[in-house]
């Protein structure tokens, strides 16, 4: 395995959020897996694609990327847990589950995808337990749009999710990537470190989607865009590799400004029924009803809080004590 391209590309340096495609077989993919599992190594992970042959190393999540995987799905069940008149059984059994790995037969051989997070419900059979897959959620932050469509996609053609919902969000370029920045006692690194915070959260009131800078550094680039977006299946029996379009679209943010002003607040087709199985609810007339979690005001606050700890993160990796 010493040539491996895959596991060479597995053991370098990468940036958070980076996703690098490689082209491998399913058995290059599971030696490269086995010996990263052997390495006891949490980050990257490794995802295949069967159908294009290709493996996928996923590098750590950023902040701002599992911020917003997690403060979708809280809110989606919030909104959920608000309903008049939902048996509070019933709402116990809705639970959150994230970065799960999932296979699935896609024909010659199988593809492995970890999804960003999921709504499931727990439902009680006689053959036993079991969840569903409700809703699943994919968040895009330095990936490309197609990867994020080929992720969402999976869940709703080859894991049959109810309707998944993906953000991709775009940060502009940085203009002057920071160099590293040398201390001589880790309490003068420290109050480095805070007068830069400092600096950055200031600058979110005035410019809650970025840039943030200091000086000639730019910690984050100014925010795009930010496209929030629903899928869900048209057509009951796709073949599990298709590529679906999205259903609706919304652009949430646009050159570093907020203009979602409009969206509805169920993206104008979540509703309890993309929450809680059909046939829990029969018998309820409560299954058209809007699951209400998008607002302005929660998107901000949770969007720059995230901004900042990524810009954060990066301070700190560049920011070192060197003694004398």
């Amino acid at each position: 395995m010493e040539n491996s391209a895959l596991l060479n590309t597995a053991r370098r340096p990468l940036s958070p959020d980076a996703q690098i495609e490689i082209p491998a077989s399913r058995s290059e993919y599971e030696r490269v897996e086995e010996i990263l599992e052997e390495e006891d190594a949490k980050y990257p992970r490794l995802q295949y694609d069967g159908v294009r042959k290709v493996a996928i190393v996923s590098a750590v999540p950023s902040p701002l990327h599992g911020e917003m995987v997690g403060q979708l799905l809280r809110k989606i069940s919030r909104a959920v847990d608000g309903t008049p008149g939902l048996d509070e059984n019933i709402k116990d059994r809705l639970s959150i589950a994230t970065d799960m790995k999932n296979v699935e037969d896609v024909g010659d051989t199988s593809t492995t995808r970890n999804w960003d997070g999921a709504l499931r419900y727990l439902t009680r059979e006689e053959s036993g337990s079991s969840h569903i897959l409700m809703i699943a959620v994919e968040v895009g932050f330095a990936q490309t749009y197609a990867s994020l469509r080929a992720a969402i996609s999976f869940s709703a053609c080859a894991l049959r999710c109810r309707v998944g919902i993906a953000m991709c969000i775009n940060e502009g370029e940085r203009a002057k990537r920071p160099s590293q920045k040398y201390y001589t006692t880790t309490e003068e690194k420290r109050a480095a470190i805070q007068d830069v915070e400092h600096v950055l959260r200031s600058q979110l009131q005035v410019n809650p989607f970025g840039p943030l800078t200091v000086g000639n550094d730019t910690w984050f680039g100014k925010v795009t865009t930010v496209v929030l977006e629903t899928y869900r299946l048209q057509d009951e029996t796709p073949p599990p590799d298709t590529i679906l379009s999205s259903t609706h679209s919304y652009t949430i943010v646009d050159d570093g400004g907020f203009v979602g002003g409009q969206v509805p607040a169920n993206l104008a087709e979540i509703t309890l029924r993309d929450c809680i199985p059909t046939h829990i609810l029969s018998g309820n007339n409560i299954e058209a009803t809007p699951v209400n979690f998008f607002h302005q005001d929660w998107f901000e606050d949770s969007f720059s809080s995230a901004m900042l700890e990524t810009a954060m993160v990066r301070v700190k990796e560049k920011y070192i004590v060197q003694r004398v």
